[in-house]
């Protein structure tokens, strides 16, 4: 399981998120993802703790809770899902319905 944590500060850090849950088990994993374009972090991120029990009690903990001046969202992950086509139409008939 990995926990999502949005609402973040833009000027958070690996070692800073690291540093907040820890108060809440042994952290395994922090990702703090990048903008391509502006090489800025997007405002979320993930962490991983070492048991189900510690990440459940730092959700908790630690949603809504006031951190570096925002309100934080924190919750379990969601899988990642591919960001394609979900088998839409193209061409053809335009995607007219209506047969005469």
């Amino acid at each position: 399981m990995s926990i999502y944590v949005g609402n973040l500060s833009y000027e958070v850090k690996e070692d800073d998120l690291r540093h907040v849950f820890a108060e809440y088990g042994t952290v395994k994993n922090v990702q703090l993802p990048i903008d391509r374009e502006t090489g800025r972090m997007r405002g979320f991120g993930f962490v991983e703790m070492e048991s189900d029990a510690q990440e459940i009690a730092a959700i908790e903990a630690l949603d809504t809770a006031e951190w570096m001046g925002r309100s934080l969202k924190v919750n379990k992950a969601k899988p990642k899902t591919d960001g394609g086509s979900s088998g839409g139409r193209r061409g053809g008939d335009g995607g007219s319905s209506v047969r005469y």
